[in-house]
């Protein structure tokens, strides 16, 4: 099922597809009908429909996790667009080749309107998430979820999700709606007391899946 977050300006559509059920999103200016696809993980008719009456002007990975680019050789070869990622090391040093490699503080035009890029490792070395701070939200991929921060698959791996979540997920603003990789999208106002508990945990040499209780 496709899912609008209508917000004037700037309109963010969500659809669930592959067997984990990885959310695919489409950013569109209302204005001018521009868009980008945001993670082609499976499903490239589902990705078509999702893309219905826009202009696809570019793709963007959050980063390089299989089933988040399963859909991608496909919908390039459908779109003929750019295809837009963080320089990585991308996941299991896959050979990639972008037409912009993206890195911290990078804006991305759609249609009328800017997405700031913030480079989020943690959970791949590679994660980013994608921003609109006009209207207060964020396409997050599998940094935050809102149950717990993304898997981990070393200690050094959690060490550096923690840093990410102090430096950068918590100096956004509580109005900021977060649009993960999987499951439903919350507001990180609800969560940063969870966030905050968590940070100030001991967690010793611990990696893999957490919850905001761990």
């Amino acid at each position: 099922m496709i899912k609008n977050h209508k917000k004037s300006g700037l309109k963010i559509r969500r659809t669930q597809v592959g067997p984990w059920g990885m959310n695919a999103y489409i950013l569109v200016c209302s204005e001018t009908r521009k868009s980008v696809l945001v993670d082609p993980g499976a499903e490239p008719d589902a990705l078509d429909r999702l893309l219905a009456k826009t202009e696809p002007v570019a793709i963007i990975l959050t980063h390089t996790h299989s089933d988040h680019i399963g859909a991608l050789a496909e919908m390039r070869k459908r779109l003929e667009v750019p295809l837009m990622v963080h320089s990585g090391p991308h996941v299991d040093i896959l050979n990639l080749e972008a037409d912009r490699w993206l890195s911290h503080g990078n804006r991305i035009k759609v249609g009328n309107y800017q997405i700031n890029v913030y480079h989020t490792p943690g959970h791949t070395p590679d994660q980013i998430c994608l921003m609109n701070e006009d209207h207060h939200f964020a396409v997050v991929g599998d940094t935050i979820f809102e149950g717990g921060p993304g898997r981990t698959w070393s200690f050094e791996g959690f060490q550096v999700t923690l840093k990410t979540l102090r430096k950068i997920i918590l100096s956004w603003s509580d109005e900021t709606i977060c649009y993960p990789g999987h499951g439903p999208s919350f507001c990180l106002g609800d969560k940063r007391k969870a966030i905050e508990a968590f940070l100030n945990k001991d967690h010793g040499s611990f990696f893999g899946d957490a919850t905001w209780d761990t």
